[in-house]
């Protein structure tokens, strides 16, 4: 396998970001494919796995914690499992504007001697910056992660960041102090603009909030639900579930191949990003349900409802059992599990072809160029099992 050495100087081995940066791309493919059929070939062959065709600078959420270095202010990663900032420069799978705006913010701190956050004392002002952007729309969201709410020059850090980069159209700076791993605060503040972008996936609009889910990879992301979109071979008279639907994009692209979609989703705030985005996509045929989908599936069978179809696009741990309890007592006709896990994947795979679902197609799509992570899109369909 050949040794990557396009940028030599990406300090990938010390930022932890990307584990295969020293491999080629079409070796790590090769990696990736070799672990989803080890994994997952009590199932079946899995399909091969659908690459990027440009897999750097393709992330459009980037954040970057920042720190003194002696008398100067740095930015970058900590090292895995350590309080250690890793600088880096120019990250090579983060937008290159993003990088630029990352560059310009330690310029601005470094010119107004303004203060950073102490990880171990709890003072000082900014934490960390995270960008986010729309290939689509041009447009670009700043947000100031800061140890307290009062912003030192906020002005003139405001005009100066604005005046050096015109494509931003939002600023918004989050509060918060707590000793954790978790980036964003509770009290957000608009600074500049309306606090959100737009963004265009599979001919639908989406707004980006600070805290929205959204897949990072735009162009694979398309690919992705594409691909469920075609593994589920929707039809005009099917109701679907989109569970975990966050802002509702996966079931808003499936709304069009069926007769209704029901998003659930138990964060409130992606709740109403989704009904906005049904809104301003004039999608009538699909609603959004605040509740635990597995609670949600256990009411729908207790009252002998159905669906034809379960869409689940769970969080790395996979889903729970009362989940996949639930997903068995309504009993959909077939399933498809957009998994961001393989291990996990297997094991709740597992657990539903014991419960009477068979396996009809694995096909992975890489999502995250030069890291060990691989989504898989998997299609079950329930089959009739005898008890007796």
């Amino acid at each position: 396998m050949k040794q990557y050495t396009k940028d030599k100087q990406c300090p990938f081995k010390k930022c932890g970001g990307c584990d295969l940066r020293d491999f080629s791309y079409a070796a790590q493919l090769e990696l990736k494919q070799k672990e989803i059929n080890d994994l997952l070939k009590q199932f079946g062959t899995p399909e091969p796995i659908k690459g990027c065709r440009t897999p750097d600078h393709y992330r459009n959420k980037v954040q970057m914690a920042f720190a003194n270095n002696q008398r100067e202010v740095v930015y970058g990663n900590y090292m895995p499992q350590s309080h250690t900032l890793t600088p880096v420069k120019d990250c090579m799978i983060a937008d290159r504007k993003a990088n630029k705006i990352f560059e310009d913010i330690a310029d601005i701190w470094n010119e107004l001697r303004l203060s950073v956050f102490q990880e171990r004392s709890g003072n000082g002002f900014l934490r960390y910056v995270m960008v986010r952007h729309s290939e689509k729309t041009g447009q670009y969201m700043v947000v100031f992660i800061t140890g307290n709410a009062g912003f030192p020059k906020k002005d003139i850090v405001l005009k100066t960041l604005l005046q050096r980069n015109p494509y931003i159209k939002t600023v918004v700076q989050s509060v918060n102090n707590r000793p954790t791993s978790v980036i964003l605060g509770k009290n957000t503040f608009t600074l500049y603009g309306n606090g959100y972008i737009e963004d265009e996936l599979c001919g639908k609009k989406f707004r980006i909030s600070p805290a929205s889910f959204y897949q990072v990879n735009t162009a694979q992301t398309e690919v992705l639900y594409k691909t469920a979109v075609e593994l589920g071979k929707f039809r005009k008279d099917e109701t679907v579930i989109d569970a975990y639907c966050g802002t509702g994009t996966i079931g808003m692209i499936v709304s069009d191949y069926v007769k209704e979609v029901t998003g659930v989703e138990l964060n409130l705030s992606a709740v109403k990003d989704a009904e906005y985005n049904a809104k301003i996509n004039k999608v009538k045929n699909i609603s959004f349900i605040c509740e635990d989908a597995g609670k949600h599936m256990e009411n729908l069978a207790s009252s002998g409802k159905t669906v034809d179809a379960v869409i689940m696009d769970p969080p790395r741990s996979g889903s729970d059992e009362r989940f996949l309890e639930s997903l068995v007592l309504l009993g959909p006709k077939k399933i498809v599990y957009v998994s961001c896990n393989p291990e996990t994947l297997k094991r709740d795979l597992e657990y539903l072809a014991k419960e009477g679902y068979c396996v009809m197609k694995i096909q992975p799509v890489d999502m995250f160029p030069y890291t060990s992570h691989v989504e898989t899109v998997v299609l079950m369909t329930k089959k009739y099992i005898n008890r007796n």
